[in-house]
């Protein structure tokens, strides 16, 4: 049975009905390992759970703009909140070495002038970038990941969103078979996420492909996700098969859980504290002890203008 730390529980109603939901996902976790160990399909060794298997990972360099150390491959891709697959972090790596990422596809509507539908390899044609930003999750974690993808913008340039277009909603796989927990009611599945046009246009916001130059492993979103990193980590949606350009804000998974929690924004506020727990600091994943927490994650003197006369303490 999965035991999990309360403070690391994101939405409220699973919280105050933990025992049932621990059961339940307990139930389905353990099936699937159990499935997976009799094919012999769970990896044996690191190695196995490496995208780019014989292949060191690599940065191009160890630090972050502000100077903090990048978070080791190790822990970035064992350290995974995944919520189709477990709400134990050290589970997901595991259960997702069968996920299967190819054939891959992403269609792209709504209100647009030029609708695609991309295949996950006709995305090479926008030039790859190594983007490294902090991670803050809304659990008071964190992590400095080497990001490799390309700004969401090219890919909106591209289709061309018509004026009527205010918002972007993403909505990532729904496939129950090879994702645990979709087959339980814990969530409204699929995991839909949204951002206002501006916040998707702005150059911070990147589609990943990749992260310390390799390809994305599974357990960390592959083999395309959004990343969005003043927001907190559950904005940064994962394993996207729709992005969709609408003129209405859209209603979130994690906003459907818990209205009272979770807003639309989610940008990171040390000032606003989570109903369950302070935001004011964070635990730096390989490190000891808490560090402050910066206002829109240290990217405030980019992405404050995009909230200008919005009362950040509201409009969470």
């Amino acid at each position: 049975m999965i035991k999990i730390d309360p403070s690391e529980i994101t939405p409220k109603r699973l919280y105050l009905s933990r025992r049932q939901f621990i059961g339940s996902s307990g139930a389905v976790v353990a099936a699937a390992l159990a499935l997976a160990a009799c094919k012999g399909n769970l990896p044996t060794s690191e190695a196995a759970l490496t995208p780019v298997a014989g292949i060191t990972p690599q940065a191009s360099t160890s630090t972050d703009e502000l100077g903090d150390p990048l978070t080791s491959f190790e822990d970035i891709t064992h350290y995974n909140n995944y919520y189709e697959f477990s709400t134990n972090k050290e589970a997901v790596a595991k259960l997702a070495a069968d996920f299967p990422t190819s054939p891959w596809s992403i269609e792209v509507s709504g209100l647009v002038n030029n609708p695609r539908t991309y295949l996950i390899e006709s995305l090479q044609k926008f030039e790859a970038e190594e983007r490294i930003y902090r991670l803050r999750c809304v659990e008071g974690w964190s992590m400095v990941i080497p990001w490799s993808g390309f700004p969401l913008h090219k890919l909106l340039d591209e289709v061309q969103p018509t004026p009527q277009a205010k918002y972007v909603q993403f909505t990532a796989i729904n496939d129950p078979k090879t994702m645990p927990l979709q087959g339980s009611a814990s969530l409204s599945w699929p995991y839909v996420e949204g951002l206002r046009l501006d916040e998707a246009m702005h150059d911070l916001t990147i589609l990943a492909t990749g992260l310390y130059g390799q390809p994305l492993p599974k357990q960390d979103g592959a083999p395309i996700r959004l990343v969005v990193p003043w927001k907190y980590g559950f904005k940064s949606i994962k394993a996207i098969v729709k992005i969709e350009l609408v003129d209405y804000q859209p209603v979130t998974l994690w906003m459907q859980a818990a209205p009272d929690e979770y807003g639309f924004y989610s940008n990171v506020n040390p000032n606003v504290d989570h109903p369950r727990w302070s935001q004011a600091t964070e635990r730096r994943i390989g490190e000891v002890g808490r560090r402050n927490t910066l206002m829109f994650n240290g990217y405030e003197k980019e992405v404050a203008p995009l909230y200008a006369g919005m009362d950040l303490n509201k409009d969470f």
